[in-house]
This record gives C-alpha cells, structure tokens and sequence, in this order.
C-alpha cells in the first residue's frame, strides 16, 4: 500500500488535518462515494467508512464527502471507520445539478483539469469555453486534450490536425492544448510529464471524449470499461460511472468522471475573467463602466466585432 504522499499529501495538508483533528483521528483520502459509503486510503490499508457527524463538525468542509477529498477518519471497535471530518479543500470542480438549484462537486484538491474533446466530432468551442470557466473557477488549471487523433485526416500532427488545435487554442488563450491517440501512443508522453508525483488531475468531458481509454493508456491495462462512440453522431456512452481516485504508475492520481451532458456553471467568478480574457481587455476600452455591449455608445467590445 503507498503511503498518504503518494496520493498528494503535503506539509500543508498535514497542517490543515492538525487544525481539525483530534488524536485519535487518521487522515485518508477519498477515493470514491457509492451508496455504500466512502472508500478511502490511508496510510496503510484501503478502508470503507460511513460518513458519520461530518455535517457538523467545527472546521469541517461543508456538504457531503468529494472524491478528493482529504478526509478525519475514526476506527470504531468493531474494526469500522467513521468520517468524522473533510480537511477544507483547495480546490473545488463544481457544477449546478439537473435542476439547477444545488451544487454538486465533482472532485475536489485537484491540481490540473484535462477537458478531453474527441476529434471524431467537430469540437464544440462554445462547451469547451464554459468548461474552462468551470475549471479556472475551481482554483485548478486547465488542460485541453483532443483525443482520438488517429481518425483524423494527416493523422499524427497532419494540417487537419493542425488546424484544429489553432481553432481551440484562439478560443482558449493561455490553456495548453495537447493532440493525443490513445490508440497509437502519440502525445502521451506530454500527458505523462504533466502527471507528476504528488498531482492530481480530473478528466472531464462528454461521454465519448476518450477519458477511460485514456485512463487505461496511462495504466498500461484495460482497467475502464469503455464502448465504441454511436455511428452518425459520434455520441458516445456512458461506461464511467462514478468519479474514482486511481493512483497512477509514473506518479500522481488521476480522477476519472462520467460523462457530462449538461454543464450548468455554479459561478462565474475569475473563470470568466481567465476564460474571456480577450474580452475582458477589450471590455477595459468601453466609455461607461457599467457598460452592456448591447447598443451602448462608446463600447470598445462592439467597436472589435
């Protein structure tokens, strides 16, 4: 069994976990949350705890347990464990729920976020620019991964290719953009140098995007179940179908998600800022402050389009 620091623990962690922690309290990490419970690793063993009096524990971060989250656990008696405490987190990948009145976490204390786009679909740069305000929201930073470059005309590194990468990357200014083929191996290895020791990182994309057949190249085994994208309209499946911690050969976790449908924004804050920094440099040129970029005389956004 690794030990807490392969899956990311550091002296500030260690320093969080003091602050909420009693003796008899061990850290672990979450690595997944099923209606069975929560499985976490410790220092020594993987064990499956029930969430306990987390909702009211002085210090604790607020809502129901995250897959990474850093986590109080309690060995009970009768060799259970109890979750008696989430360390406050660093980072928070979150969304609004189907009916958009709730926050759901994804993952949490992530260092990178891939957004993984297919290039078996023509990409859409509209999703991919309100999954970069969710990923620079969450404290993290982004990392665009198109995947399945094996089917694209020129194949590896070929004009199509080319073309495609300069598309996203005029939307995406500042964010990294990685081609990749799980199926032949190319761009990995700029995954893989990404994915140090000590980093974690979560996969979000729509189903089909390649994100378990990604997981399982960086594995070097068939771990995630994945399924052929539909015919016609390049959907794909749902094959993943919770988000689980998975510790990684060459160093640092990987959080593999299910596929996201709808990507409802909980907030805007920074991640506009970061995301439309193209506008919000124009936006410093309009004549009134409080300006709309509708019809307003003066607006520096108008005058670019």
């Amino acid at each position: 069994m690794p030990g807490l620091t392969a899956y990311g623990w550091t002296q500030a962690l260690s320093d969080d976990f003091a602050a909420i922690a009693r003796a008899d309290q061990q850290p672990a990490r979450v690595l997944r949350v099923d209606r069975g419970g929560v499985l976490a690793a410790t220092a020594s063993s993987v064990i499956r705890c029930h969430p306990g009096r987390v909702a009211t524990r002085p210090g604790s971060a607020p809502g129901p347990p995250a897959t990474g989250d850093w986590i109080a656990v309690i060995p009970e008696p009768d060799g259970s464990w109890v979750l008696d405490a989430i360390v406050p987190r660093r980072s928070v990948i979150a969304r609004l729920t189907a009916l958009g009145d709730e926050r759901q976490i994804l993952a949490s204390n992530v260092d990178l976020v891939f957004v993984l786009h297919g290039l078996d679909r023509t990409p859409k740069l509209r999703r991919l620019e309100r999954t970069l305000v969710m990923a620079w929201d969450s404290g993290a930073t982004p990392v665009i991964v198109l995947t399945k470059t094996d089917l694209v005309a020129g194949g590896s590194g070929g004009p199509a290719i080319d073309s495609v990468v300069a598309d996203v990357q005029a939307i995406a200014p500042g964010v990294d953009v990685v081609a990749v083929s799980n199926e032949t191996g190319q761009g990995i290895d700029a995954i893989e140098r990404r994915v140090e020791p000590g980093t974690t990182v979560v996969l979000i994309g729509e189903s089909g995007a390649g994100k378990s057949s990604l997981v399982n190249r960086l594995l070097g085994e068939e771990r995630q179940i994945t399924a052929e994208t539909r015919e016609g309209d390049a959907k794909g499946r749902h094959t993943t179908t919770s988000r689980e911690l998975i510790l990684l050969p060459m160093g640092g976790v990987l959080i593999d998600t299910p596929g996201l449908r709808g990507l409802g924004l909980w907030e805007g804050g920074d991640g506009i800022a970061l995301a439309f920094s193209d506008i919000e440099e124009l936006a410093t040129a309009c004549k009134f402050r409080d300006c709309g970029h509708h019809n307003e005389p003066g607006c520096g956004v108008l005058a670019a389009v």
